[in-house]
Order: structure tokens, then C-alpha cells, then sequence
């Protein structure tokens, strides 16, 4: 359950200004949507979660319940009832070369005075993968105990699980690591850690805006630059976006398929709503079943 917390917060949420501008009078805002037509003979759905919240701010809607009870099969990013995965998300978290060997001396006293504020210390993380660094920054910004931590995933996972679906994921672990490793190096880390309460309010923005299904805003506040450039966006979401779009259809062609995606990935030119659309799909947003 740890790993998947410290995975959580790497994979939240997402369009340019003037595509929210555009966007934000229509009713195309949603937390759940169903795609159908293009030969599909019974449709499937897309939810956009929030990977982590306190258990007070934790709700999925009925309608979301309601899409899940109609699919056959519930696909997550990553399935994590898998194993093999779970291994593999364990090593990652290692690494083979120590951080302070990656570091000049200076950096090394800047990361290891960055972490006082993390309630450890740069001996403690010296064995630990620049993920690892970076899923102390979730820790901290999430405003409760982690006794107290609800994960969207696994609640709708449990769900699925005991209503005998079958399970499965977008990607591998090893795949998502890599995206993650392209956007965030030790060095970016260094610099999110550095945010300290910034991430706090802005994941509180966010929330704000996925209580509400105010997907654009959450788009747009995952967007804001002191969490993400333009190389860091396309490693985090537009690849990512248009593999998953390309395993969907097949999919989906075989049985009704319930996806759970960090809400992020829904909006924007290479959101999964546009990808779809483009393939020939009806995607609309789903206000009550």
C-alpha cells in the first residue's frame, strides 16, 4: 500500500490557456465519460480520478459506481494486482548508484538541507531512486495522517474485485517509470522539493477543482509551470496518452471497459477525450446513470 501512495501524487492531473479559455462555457466537464459507436456493441467509460486524498474529501459518485457495475473489465494505469508488477515497482524504488554520487558536494549539502524539511535526511535517501525523492513531496502536501490517506484507484479496484471483473492496466510499471525518469531528473526533483508549500496549495486547488468536475481547471492548474515545462508534459502525458489510445480500441472491442486515468489525461489537444474522438469515437460527458 506504500508504494502505491508514493506512486500516487507522481501521477495526478492537466491545456493550454487559451484551450481552457475556449472550452470552459461548454458542458463538456466531467469526471466520467462514455465512448461509444465505431463498431463497439456496448459502450465503456472513462473516469478522470484523483490519485490521493484525505479520507474527508474522499467521494466517488454513484454515476461512477454505475459505469463500473456495467463494464466487464476495469483497466487502471498500471495493474496493480498484478505480481510481477508489484515486484518490479518495489525495485524501483532503489538505485544502483547513490544519490550523493550523482551530486556535486555542494548539491549534496543543498539536497541533503532540502530534506530537513522532509523530516529526513540525505543518509537516510542515499540508496533511494530520484521516484522516491520525489513521492516525499505527496507525503507532505497531502493535509492528513496517512492512516488517513484514501487512494481513488484502489477504492474503485476493490470494488471491481469483488464484483469479480476482470482486471487490467495501460501500462507496466517499467514503462511509467521511464516517463516518469524522462520528465524528472535528480535535478528537477531537487527543485519540486524545493516548492514546499507551494505544492500544498496547489493540490488543494486541485481538489477544489475535482470535487467540483471542474476538469479543466484541474488541467490547468497541472499545468502550471512551476511543476511542469513543455518536455516534462509530453513524457508525462502526451506520449502516455496516445500509447494508451492506441491498446483502448482492442479493448474495448472485446468487452465493455471501465478506465480509471489521473484526470489529467482527459482534457487538452492530446487529452484522451480528443484521441478518441479523432479515431472515430462518440465520446461524451456523462452527468448521471
Amino acid at each position: 500500500m506504500k508504494n502505491l501512495v508514493q506512486l500516487g501524487f507522481a501521477l495526478l492531473l492537466s491545456a493550454t490557456f487559451m484551450t481552457v479559455k475556449a472550452q470552459n462555457t461548454s458542458t463538456e466537464n466531467s469526471t466520467l465519460w462514455e465512448v461509444s459507436g465505431n463498431g463497439l456493441t456496448k459502450p465503456s467509460y472513462i473516469a478522470g480520478t484523483f490519485h490521493i486524498m484525505c479520507s474527508k474529501d474522499f467521494e466517488i459518485k454513484p454515476k461512477v459506481m454505475k459505469a463500473l457495475e456495467k463494464s466487464d473489465q476495469f483497466v487502471m494505469e498500471i495493474n496493480y494486482t498484478d505480481p510481477a508488477e508489484m515486484t518490479v515497482m518495489q525495485k524501483m524504488y532503489k538505485t544502483d548508484k547513490k544519490l550523493s554520487d550523482q551530486l556535486s558536494p555542494a548539491e549534496a549539502k543543498e539536497l541533503d538541507k532540502i530534506l530537513a524539511d522532509y523530516g529526513t535526511d540525505l543518509k537516510k535517501m542515499d540508496n533511494s531512486s530520484s521516484q522516491a525523492l520525489y513521492a516525499l513531496i505527496s507525503m507532505k502536501a497531502i493535509p492528513c495522517p496517512q492512516t488517513e490517506i484514501k487512494l481513488y484507484e484502489i477504492e474503485l479496484l476493490q470494488s471491481a474485485m469483488k464484483n469479480k471483473k476482470k482486471v487490467s492496466g495501460l501500462e507496466k510499471v517499467e514503462e511509467q517509470m521511464t516517463s516518469i525518469n524522462k520528465a524528472y531528473d535528480l535535478k528537477a526533483v531537487m527543485q519540486q522539493l524545493k516548492m514546499g508549500k507551494e505544492y500544498e496549495i496547489l493540490l488543494n486547488k486541485m481538489l477544489t477543482a475535482f470535487k467540483k468536475e471542474d476538469v479543466q481547471s484541474l488541467y490547468t492548474l497541472f499545468k502550471d509551470d512551476k511543476m511542469m515545462n513543455a518536455a516534462q508534459e509530453k513524457a508525462m502525458l502526451t506520449d502516455r496518452n496516445k500509447n494508451w489510445a492506441e491498446k483502448m480500441p482492442e479493448m474495448m472491442k472485446k468487452e465493455s471497459s471501465f478506465f480509471a486515468v489521473g484526470g489529467s489525461h482527459l482534457m487538452g489537444e492530446n487529452g484522451m477525450i480528443r484521441l478518441l474522438r479523432a479515431k472515430g469515437y462518440t465520446v461524451k460527458p456523462v452527468s448521471s446513470l
